[in-house]
């Protein structure tokens, strides 16, 4: 498994993956390691999520290949649904998954999201409108839908 990092407004992005794909991307606080030079299969992750930062990119085309359930595979899939500056409700991603009682279950896939950020689990926001629940911290999941919508321009760095 090959690894890459990029220093960006939110921290530090460790991409993760191979030939087959990527398959972890998180986010962490601290230094950028000692530069490296980047793999081969990761440079087109590296690349896209600069744009992104940089205000060029508003999807991904990346080959994924995420570890999970298929069932977790299936709530990541519909969260790569969800269009860039928009939210939508855990309820509503239920429903688009066909079971509104799956509530729970869904939040819970959201929350193993292995790929921070290119799977947008941070558009998933609670029925009422409150930033519930986000892995990478509420602080970053605030920053990134007000990013989308464009309450950040000007700001980034």
């Amino acid at each position: 498994m090959s690894v890459a990092y990029l220093q960006t407004p939110l921290g530090i992005a460790c991409v993760e993956g191979d030939a087959e794909g990527i398959q972890v991307v998180s986010i962490k606080e601290g230094e950028l390691p000692p530069a490296q030079p980047i793999p081969e299969e990761l440079t087109p992750a590296i690349h896209q999520l600069s744009d992104y930062f940089n205000g060029q990119r508003t999807s991904f085309d990346l080959r994924l290949n995420p570890q999970g359930t298929d069932f977790q595979k299936r709530v990541w899939e519909e969260l790569r649904k969800v269009p860039f500056g928009r939210t939508v409700s855990y309820l509503e991603l239920s429903r688009r998954l066909g079971d509104e009682k799956a509530i729970r279950a869904v939040a819970a896939a959201n929350g193993k999201n292995p790929v921070w950020l290119i799977i947008p689990c941070h558009r998933i926001i609670g029925t009422d409108g409150s930033l519930t629940g986000y892995a990478g911290g509420l602080w970053r999941k605030k920053w990134l839908i007000e990013f989308e919508k464009g309450g950040l321009q000007g700001s980034l760095f």
